[in-house]
């Protein structure tokens, strides 16, 4: 909802167009920022408990939740989202082109006619949202500081929010609606061979399975561009100096503790998949007595293009 007034513009909306009264500007106040333009999602949801006087709130925004967590600017921790491209769903579900890989395919030759996307068949396929959230007990006498309410939503729920989109974006959602990149129905696996199955300390045996892994992607036409792995791998791999000939060759790493220790999903993510949104997200806050619930939640899609484009390895 907006609001008009006939008074000089504050610095930051100088430039903002509105219609005119008697030949005077009227400029556009705002009042909800769905779009978040000047608040953060937990600022809006705190105005929204504020007019509540102490009862539930909830609020509306136009942006997907876990892109909106302060510190992801700050630090190189890509999740499971920032490897893949996107879209917007607006109304029902999503129809898309899947290619799926002919039976008992091989390695590559060197013509065109010996490759396995020559004989891929293409088949019309759907994708559909579900709705991904996570809720957060709090005392009720955070409602009373605004200021403290907003920073714990943007700061502590949302990222909650971000751990369970990995999850579900690599497991698969309880409805279906996802089936999760480690259970794909042609997803490709590997295994170190003669490799314990506890990961020990990073050498250049694991090195050279995780190259092994990336070229194995690329057989099916793909290019590797991302891997998926525990946080206890990947810092074997800060430690073993491997980080930099990773990033020259431009491999983008999420780590996650919703993967196991001992494995690493490399792929084509890319061209592989489509990660979908809806149009909205949305924050609420529930009190009963001395104790209140935030709760963050948000529409999520996929929408799998290649799924023998992905590699899980065993280490």
């Amino acid at each position: 909802m907006r609001i008009g007034a006939a008074r000089p513009a504050r610095p930051e909306n100088r430039g903002r167009r509105g219609a005119r009264v008697m030949g005077a500007p009227v400029l556009d106040y705002l009042i909800d920022d769905p779009a978040l333009r000047e608040r953060g999602p937990g600022e809006e949801l705190a105005v929204a408990v504020a007019r509540a006087a102490g009862g539930d709130a909830a609020v509306r925004v136009r942006r997907p939740l876990t892109t909106l967590f302060p510190l992801a600017s700050t630090r190189p921790r890509p999740t499971v989202r920032e490897q893949t491209k996107g879209g917007t769903v607006t109304g029902g579900p999503l129809r898309y082109v899947r290619e799926l890989p002919a039976e008992g395919g091989g390695a590559s030759g060197t013509a065109y006619r010996a490759t396995p996307e020559a004989v891929f068949r293409a088949a019309a396929a759907k994708a559909e949202l579900t709705e991904i959230s996570v809720a957060v007990p709090v005392p009720a006498e955070l409602t009373r500081d605004p200021a403290l309410l907003a920073r714990f939503v943007e700061h502590r729920v949302i990222v909650r929010l971000c751990t369970v989109e990995n999850e579900v974006l690599l497991h698969g959602s309880g409805d279906g609606a996802i089936t999760g990149l480690l259970n794909l129905d042609g997803l490709r696996r590997l295994d170190a061979s003669g490799r314990p199955e506890a990961p020990g300390p990073m050498d250049g045996g694991a090195l050279e399975s995780l190259m092994a892994a990336c070229a194995e992607v690329e057989e099916t036409g793909g290019s590797c561009d991302g891997l998926v792995m525990h946080p206890a791998l990947y810092w074997r791999l800060v430690g073993a100096g491997a980080l930099p000939a990773l990033d020259s060759a431009g491999l983008r790493i999420t780590r996650t503790r919703m993967i196991a220790r001992d494995r690493v999903l490399l792929g084509d993510f890319r061209a592989g998949v489509t990660l979908l949104d809806g149009e909205e997200s949305a924050l609420a806050l529930r009190v009963r007595g001395d104790a209140a619930t935030i709760t963050a939640s948000m529409p999520l899609g996929l929408a799998v293009h290649l799924p023998q484009h992905f590699v899980l390895l065993s280490l």
